[in-house]
């Protein structure tokens, strides 16, 4: 996923913020997402952030293009890891690198579940 940085994604130190890339980490989240899984499965399960672990290496300016990559790695019953990685798309340079664990939940109640053996088979490795 590629996104731009806007004028509202800079701070006082005239670089892209911190929770612009946590905000990214969660876009590009959803985006995967809704674009592997199945209706059915995005139509029952739900996912909240249990944990957000961010390194930030190199500063993003006003103007650059951002490539955003995703994948999930290991998961058990009840959480899924998912790392991000967030770079300058004119020169390939790592802007950031992010782990995130993931809790599946019953889209219909809020309550944490398992995820359906298919579901875990497509996302996890």
């Amino acid at each position: 996923m590629t996104v731009s940085v806007l004028p509202g994604d800079i701070d006082e130190q005239n670089h892209v913020n911190n929770t612009v890339y946590l905000r990214w980490v969660q876009d590009v989240a959803t985006a995967h997402w809704r674009a592997v899984a199945s209706p059915e499965a995005q139509k029952n399960i739900g996912w909240v952030v249990l944990r957000h672990e961010i390194d930030y290496k190199t500063p993003a300016a006003l103007g650059d293009k951002i490539v955003l990559r995703t994948w999930v790695g290991k998961a058990t019953r009840l959480t899924f890891e998912r790392f991000t990685e967030i770079q300058r798309n004119s020169d390939g340079q790592l802007l950031s690198k992010a782990r995130t664990l993931w809790c599946p939940i019953k889209a219909q109640t809020g309550r944490p579940m398992r995820v359906p053996a298919e579901v875990h088979a497509q996302f996890s490795i």
